[in-house]
């Protein structure tokens, strides 16, 4: 049989159109190859072997200072340790100020709900129409037994279109396939032909996947699990500020309980002036002077000790404020400018409970979670039920020898068709789906349990703030009369010490007592300070005068250029 070609230039050879077939296969049987081979490009970055499987000793050697004298441990160097550095004076206020502005935790906490929202946002947005396009082109060249078929062929297709999800499950098509077709055939009553149709398809879902509800059930869970965010971001701010309020006022309490180891060494070193004086004037023996000696180096340890405490609660309450002039390295002492000012509480229990339960973040962050939960047990049942999809298409055809005379033909909608078909699906099992629905009803069960325990926690978080505030209130007024009647204690001692009825132990003990008491009073007060907030916090709420507003951290703009730090490498 003889073959008609459509052109000689179109007909290429049988050996070329081989080479060009390998020419496009060697990229992927290059890509094979490389695939069974490993190389770095593959692992990213590769990080020293030693650095991550060698573990290095630590030597305390280079630290190790020279010959201590005992100038060097003189009670006039560890006394005046903190002389000579700023000091920066800061009220409650102030720190709570500079947590909300600058503390790194709560910066990390804004970002959750921003990123909850984008989450949203993905799920609002995938009912978004599209544009499509396919684009197809094909050439054959396959012999036949009939002059009545061609041998030879091209076909050429465009076709613009705009898919439109629907809430209700379905999906809309609207294209404009556009076509060409030009053959060897000399039967052929067109060659070239042009096709230009209007084409409108619609699928419909009409049990699984179906209706609104179904289909929006992604949007109520994400929406609910971006209010759950901002509930539990909300609640970690209250901590942070709850936080910088018990850190403060454990700073103070360490700056009042060195004042006492500060005032206890004074009240010691008189004790020893005392004892040398009555040595030299005969009436009391030497050891009066070595046990006031003994007495003095004890107070020179609470010293130390006090002073390492201050540095230890200011480096925290440093940390929280996170204050860019105020770094943790500083060297600068941190002063409470805001003092105590304990008024008894008469706290109703019942209110503050009810009130607690009202306002708990987590309580109303396993709310939204159960509601997510109630969706999604509802889209499992429906993604149950079998499947049964309605098909439709529409189209309107037109035909030419020219684009221009095939756009005329469909226009005048001389000619169109349609389709209608169902499909359906039915799972001979269906475990899998039970599965799913009894999995999330089995999470609801559980946060529900969840929710109840978590509800008796928060009770007993707020009568046990409010037992502490009554006892701590009861404590300092038990602490107060113990400093004034270890006052008088101490002073008796001493009175009788210049009289010769008692010794230097009996002073420096009732010294002691009177320190221990002045502790328990500093103690008691931050204790019910702590209380308040503790009181504060159970209930949902924050103590100060000012109410506070937050934001989720902002959304970068797509327009606005990635940050070099943010940008893999």
């Amino acid at each position: 049989m003889r073959l008609r070609p459509i052109d000689r230039a179109a007909h290429r050879p049988r050996t070329h159109a081989i080479s060009c077939t390998i020419a496009a296969l060697l990229p992927l049987l290059a890509g094979c190859t490389e695939s069974l081979f490993s190389s770095d490009p593959e692992f990213g970055k590769r990080v020293a072997t030693e650095r991550l499987r060698r573990i290095e000793t630590a030597s305390m050697e280079p630290f190790r200072s020279p010959e201590q004298t005992e100038a060097d441990v003189s009670s006039k160097k560890i006394r005046s340790r903190f002389e000579g550095l700023d000091q920066a004076r800061l009220t409650i206020e102030e720190c709570r100020a500079s947590a909300l502005q600058h503390n790194l935790d709560l910066k990390i906490a804004v970002i959750d709900p921003a990123i909850s929202s984008q989450a949203l946002s993905a799920e609002e947005a995938k009912f978004e129409s599209a544009f499509t396009t396919r684009a197809l082109w094909a050439e054959t060249d396959s012999p036949t037994s009939s002059e009545l078929n061609s041998a030879q062929s091209q076909f050429g297709q465009i076709e613009p279109g705009v898919r439109i999800p629907l809430r209700e499950g379905g999906t809309v098509n609207v294209g404009l396939p556009m076509s060409r077709t030009k053959n060897n055939n000399e039967f052929t009553t067109l060659n070239p032909a042009y096709e230009s149709d209007l084409e409108f398809s619609i699928s419909q879902p009409l049990l699984r996947g179906a209706g609104r509800r179904a289909n929006q059930a992604s949007i109520r869970i994400a929406s609910y699990n971006n209010q759950a965010d901002e509930a539990r971001t909300k609640l970690e701010i209250i901590r942070q500020l709850a936080a910088v309020d018990r850190s403060y006022w454990q700073l103070f309490e360490g700056r009042r309980a060195m004042d006492v180891a500060q005032q206890q060494y004074e009240l010691a070193d008189a004790q020893l002036q005392r004892a040398e004086r009555r040595v030299n004037a005969g009436q009391v023996g030497e050891i009066e002077i070595t046990r006031a000696q003994a007495g003095l180096a004890q107070r020179l340890d609470g010293i130390i000790q006090s002073q390492n405490l201050v540095l230890q609660r200011q480096r925290e309450l440093k940390r929280i404020m996170n204050m860019p002039d105020l770094p943790i390295e500083s060297t600068t002492l941190v002063t409470t400018g805001t003092d105590p000012d304990p008024v008894e509480y008469l706290v109703d229990r019942d209110a503050v409970t009810k009130t607690a339960l009202a306002n708990r973040m987590e309580l109303l962050e396993l709310e939204l979670r159960l509601a997510a939960d109630a969706a999604t047990i509802d889209f499992q049942n429906n993604a149950a039920l079998p499947l049964f999809t309605l098909d439709y298409t529409y189209r309107v055809n037109g035909l030419g020898s020219t684009y221009k005379e095939s756009v005329r033909v469909a226009s005048e909608n001389q000619f169109e068709d349609w389709t209608l078909g169902l499909n359906a699906e039915i799972p001979l099992g269906n475990e899998q789906a039970r599965s799913r629905i009894r999995e999330a009803i089995l999470r609801r069960i559980q946060r529900l349990g969840t929710k109840d325990a978590r509800s008796l926690s928060i009770r007993q978080e707020v009568l046990d703030a409010v037992d502490n505030i009554e006892q701590n209130w009861q404590r300092i007024i038990a602490s107060r009369q113990s400093v004034i009647l270890n006052t008088r204690l101490l002073q008796a001692e001493q009175r009788q010490f210049d009289v010769g009825a008692s010794n230097s132990t009996d002073v420096l003990i009732a010294a002691a007592d009177l320190a221990q008491a002045q502790l328990d009073e500093i103690r008691a007060l931050t204790a019910y300070q702590i209380a308040q907030i503790d009181l504060a916090f159970a209930t949902g709420t924050l103590l100060g005068a000012g109410k506070i507003d937050w934001d989720p951290a902002p959304i970068p703009s797509h327009d606005e250029p990635i940050p070099a730090e943010v940008v893999p490498q």
